[in-house]
């Protein structure tokens, strides 16, 4: 999954990009409210972790702006406002998690983990599809009960079908959230993940639309 992580500091903002790396999640990382406000317009984002102080556009300025334009992207606020004015006025202006610093790592990914649950309307911290498994907090899938061998690509290739199970995703969708900046991807890297998870699970779990991408089909019960 694919976050926007907006610090200023450089030293914590290394340290969360490469912590949340860790956790399976891909990271870019602006140190402005501008810069951040560019990149919502430009790229997908399952989440953003968000500092207030930031130069140029404060981030309840950026916060205010993006519920504005109806961007509903889940925002975690990361701040070392601890006063209980600075929560109210984040949650009111549309933020959907509050963090103060100093943090753990672990805590910040399993709240963005349920933050994007909730944001796809899963509320169980286990995704199933069908006879397919899979547990985010622990990067662990399995299939009809017996674990499944994954890379970290085709693990988090499998996460967003999952997520979006019923619903068409383009191989251009797939790729923005599968890979953050500066990381290379192949013309046909997507085809070749999918590929690979269609190897290790049944044929039809992972359908493809001509012209459009693939489809992960809700199970059917009854």
């Amino acid at each position: 999954m694919r976050m926007l992580l907006v610090e200023d500091d450089n030293l914590l903002g290394d340290g969360i990009q490469a912590g949340l790396a860790q956790a399976g999640f891909g990271v870019d990382w602006v140190k402005d409210g501008v810069a951040a406000d560019l990149a919502l317009e430009t790229g997908q984002y399952a989440a953003v972790v968000l500092d207030l102080g930031l130069p140029r556009l404060s981030g309840l300025g950026l916060l205010r702006r993006m519920r504005a334009a109806g961007n509903k992207v889940p925002v975690l606020i990361l701040t070392a406002r601890d006063a209980i004015e600075d929560r109210i006025k984040g949650l009111d202006g549309g933020a959907d998690d509050y963090m103060v610093k100093p943090f753990d790592l672990h805590e910040l990914a399993a709240r963005l983990r349920a933050l994007i649950r909730r944001s796809r309307g899963e509320a169980a911290p286990l995704l199933c599809v069908g006879e397919v498994e899979l547990d985010p907090a622990a990067r662990r899938a399995a299939f009809k009960g017996k674990p499944l061998e994954l890379s970290t690509r085709e693990f988090a290739l499998l996460h967003e079908l999952m997520l979006n199970a019923g619903h068409v995703l383009s191989r251009e969708q797939l790729g923005e959230r599968l890979y953050a900046w500066g990381e290379e991807i192949e013309s046909n890297a997507i085809d070749v993940h999918v590929h690979h998870l269609r190897r290790k699970l049944a044929s039809g779990l992972i359908r493809t639309v001509r012209g459009v991408g693939y489809l992960m089909p809700r199970a059917r019960h009854g």
